[in-house]
């Protein structure tokens, strides 16, 4: 999800990362929002959970996909336009133009739970790659998965997943329910599919507390081969607001990410929950640079023996939604779309609304001033160690 894909270098990659700038966020400012009802029908289907959004730059169209679980109407994507402009009344007005069915590779709408639509990434060529958290607490258990569907929402294959990453079923490894697959997104030179658990799997570490943070990972593919390509450790932040009264529930998770240069610089999307509190949505500015590739590494934290050392991602607080003028619904998704006329870089954020009838879908439009950078992000030494 990138304002205008860059063509991958011919050069190798040693070269292009000597070449290619650093790129840090300077600033940013919000334009507007849009917040439509909880129980609005959009093209005969029902409007809601919005989870993931792609920009198509080629079409001008963005897509975003729904977490319906095909229970309320098939699964599915939507075709929408966002209009962008600072110098009228209204700054953000939406269209939604279409909706496609999300089938599986047989062609057949997925059945009712069989697939849980969480992120959404075009890469060149057309590919749609979408995101599934699957239901690990469902008996049978439903696997997540990274699917490449087409436009016309046929699946058209699944990228194999780490062993590590599969859940056992037992709930003694792998990802935890409903804290899988959330980020996606395509590197700018369109090479990397990047996804990731919104915290620890169980073998790497706790849940993100008041206290402390939690060591998701961030995976990433080859494109070209479809085969895995590394994984990092995304430190989420501890939970930055305690509930209300205490005792109530309370998260914080890793849940969209972004590509921001050629050598590995992501914007990060945190987006926490405390009961009588609200939603809490936070921009974090992270890096490969000098992280450990922790993809040989099955258990970061075993039953047996010591934790494994690493050097997680750095990261650096860029913004929270509510600090720029906006009440934060439960944001899940965010896609760069196009540049701004005045250079500046354009990122969308979508909410899912939960098909709660008290929460909205709301969809903000931000200007990132986007510069080179002298240095990379700064390194948090310890988890959860940033605002």
């Amino acid at each position: 999800a990138i304002p205008g894909a860059v063509p991958r270098s011919a050069a190798s990659p040693a070269v292009h990362a000597a070449t290619a700038p650093r790129l840090r966020v300077a600033a940013v400012d919000l334009i507007g929002e849009v917040r439509i009802p909880a129980g609005r029908t959009m093209l005969g289907t029902p409007l809601g959970g919005l989870s993931g959004i792609t920009y198509d730059a080629a079409r001008g169209v963005y897509y975003a996909v729904s977490d319906d679980r095909s229970s309320r109407a098939p699964a599915r994507f939507y075709r929408l336009g966002i209009d962008v402009s600072e110098t009228r009344v209204e700054r953000v007005v939406v269209a939604f133009t279409g909706v496609v069915t999300l089938t599986d590779t047989a062609g057949q709408p997925f059945a009712n739970g069989a697939i849980d639509p969480e992120g959404i990434a075009l890469a060149p060529g057309d590919r749609l790659f979408i995101s599934s958290e699957g239901d690990i607490a469902a008996t049978p258990l439903v696997a997540p998965f990274v699917g490449e569907f087409g436009l016309d929402g046929r699946q058209r294959g699944a990228l194999p997943l780490p062993a590590h990453v599969v859940p056992s079923g037992d709930g003694r490894r792998g990802a935890r329910n409903n804290l899988v697959f959330e980020p996606l997104a395509v590197s700018r030179d369109g090479a990397t599919l990047f996804s990731g658990t919104e915290n620890a799997l169980v073998q790497d570490g706790p849940l993100a507390t008041l206290s402390a943070g939690s060591p998701s990972r961030l995976l990433m593919w080859d494109r070209a081969t479809g085969q895995p390509a590394g994984e990092r450790v995304y430190p989420v932040s501890p939970i930055p607001a305690a509930p209300v009264p205490a005792g109530g529930s309370a998260d914080n998770g890793f849940v969209d990410v972004a590509a921001l240069d050629e050598v590995g610089t992501l914007l990060a999307l945190e987006r926490s929950y405390a009961a009588g509190v609200g939603n809490t949505v936070r921009l974090f500015e992270t890096g490969l640079t000098g992280a450990t590739d922790v993809s040989g590494r099955a258990a970061l934290d075993p039953e047996v023996g010591e934790p494994v050392p690493y050097t997680p991602m750095a990261k650096r607080f860029v913004a929270d939604i509510a600090s720029l003028g906006a009440r934060p619904d439960n944001i899940e998704g965010m896609a760069f779309g196009p540049p701004l006329p005045d250079g500046r870089w354009l990122l969308i954020l979508v909410s899912d609304d939960n098909f709660n009838p008290s929460q909205v879908t709301q969809i903000v439009a931000l200007a990132l001033r986007v510069e080179a950078a002298i240095a990379g992000p700064v390194y948090l030494p310890r988890l959860g160690n940033a605002p």
